[in-house]
């Protein structure tokens, strides 16, 4: 009789214990949405809106810009063919195109703790490149 009790609390914590994994377990499309980005060469800010593609890879656009000059940048799908490895909880093996530069950069991706998704770009080897940080936004800002 005295084992009942422990038996029950036991399997309560194990409940507990699961629910609270699979609430923190990340998913593939957890990285669609809008993000704020500061371009690391002009320090302008922009937003960009990161969407699963049609052949099931993920995509990123320009959805706002905050220089009026840059307009023409609107709605540029600058990133193409992200995707996602659920071992090593990051989206990978995409292609950066630099809006208005020739040339095209490896990425990939992961959350921070804080939520900021984390973008690495680079040529060739991931050490020759740049991280930059983009924290999600609710939703599409308005352009001016």
């Amino acid at each position: 009789m005295n084992h009942i009790p422990f038996i029950l609390k036991t399997l309560l914590c194990l409940l507990l214990l699961a629910c609270t994994v699979s609430c923190f377990a990340q998913k593939a499309d957890d990285i669609v949405g809008y993000y704020y980005s500061v371009d690391p060469f002009s320090k302008e800010g922009s937003q960009n809106y990161i969407y699963k593609a049609a052949d099931g890879t993920y995509e990123g656009k320009v959805t706002w810009v905050s220089n009026p000059e840059k307009k023409k940048f609107l709605e540029y799908v600058f990133l193409k063919g992200l995707k996602y490895n659920a071992e090593k909880k990051e989206w990978q093996d995409g292609v950066l195109t630099y809006p208005g530069k020739k040339g095209t950069y490896k990425t990939y991706m992961s959350f921070e703790p804080d939520g900021r998704l984390k973008v690495r770009g680079y040529w060739g080897f991931s050490m020759l490149g740049k991280t930059v940080y983009w924290p999600r936004e609710k939703a599409k800002r308005k352009q001016d």
